[in-house]
């Protein structure tokens, strides 16, 4: 069972709080068994890849977002109380969206993904959420 700093976590992720989210999440990293630090790490990675995108730095929320997707894979579909393959499919889907945009095009693109925005584009992707699988979560 994750320690309750764990869904704090989720929550800021959730909340789009990407840097909250990282700072929570690493202190638990630190002090995790490898086969934990890895599910953090790749949640963590993906957190900072948002981060960096709300930052318009694309090239570091390709990188981040493609690390993090790489590490979760391996704790598909459910982990935690996770639905991690969601999380995995939703991060890929932002990801390649974001490998067809050009680099200088990321301030618009980050402006469409913005819900309180209303666009006359429909947007295939969005900024990926982790949702609790309520049965695993105790």
């Amino acid at each position: 069972m994750p320690p309750q700093a764990f869904w704090q976590g989720v929550e800021e992720f959730n909340r789009q709080e990407f840097y909250a989210c990282h700072d929570t999440l690493e202190a638990l990293w630190m002090e995790a068994t490898q086969t934990q630090k890895n599910f953090y790490q790749g949640i963590l990675q993906i957190a900072v890849g948002c981060y960096h995108l709300g930052n318009y730095n694309w090239r570091g929320a390709v990188i981040l977002l493609g690390e993090g997707i790489r590490r979760l894979r391996d704790y598909q579909p459910i982990h935690e109380g996770i639905d991690v393959e969601r999380l995995v499919e939703q991060s890929d889907r932002l990801l390649k969206t974001l490998q067809q945009i050009e680099p200088d095009r990321i301030a618009e693109f980050v402006e469409r993904l913005d819900p309180s925005k209303k666009s006359d584009e429909n947007l295939t992707c969005s900024l990926p959420k982790i949702i609790a699988i309520e049965n695993e979560r105790v």
